[in-house]
């Protein structure tokens, strides 16, 4: 069963369900909420908005990891070749960095509110980083 996430980023607010294939990195992320944080527009992954997080360890390993999430799909990469960081993908979305592809354990989708992503992109685009933040819904 797949917990629910409320994601409040900029003016926008998403629901998003935990992805039943990563169960590591969803159990430990759903440690760290409220998870508080800058999401900044991405560099070389094309239509998608990331949360660096440098030298973090969340103490997972890759479990069904992706290059190229779909619009809603949130991945999380452990670190190795880049930074440790968290990925959202609004559109066309090929995960990258300038060390070369990269691949980010699916460990979130966006179920309500999809439609803002892309304007939650353009919004980090021109207008710089915005306060993101990931809430447990209960029930």
């Amino acid at each position: 069963m797949s917990t629910r996430i409320r994601i409040t980023a900029g003016d926008f607010s998403f629901i998003a369900e935990t992805h039943p294939e990563a169960p590591q990195t969803v159990a430990a992320f759903l440690k760290l909420l409220p998870y508080r944080q800058k999401l900044i527009h991405v560099r070389w992954s094309g239509e998608g908005c990331w949360i660096p997080m440098g030298d973090f360890k969340l103490g997972v390993d890759f479990e069904n990891h992706t290059s190229h999430p779909s619009v809603g799909d949130i991945l999380f990469y452990p670190g190795g070749y880049s930074e440790t960081e968290i990925i959202m993908a609004y559109g066309a979305c090929s995960f990258s960095s300038k060390l070369g592809q990269l691949a980010g354990n699916h460990f979130l989708t966006v179920v309500e509110g999809k439609e803002n992503l892309r304007a939650l992109g353009m919004k980090c685009l021109w207008e710089g980083a915005q306060e993101i933040v990931f809430e447990r819904l209960e029930g």
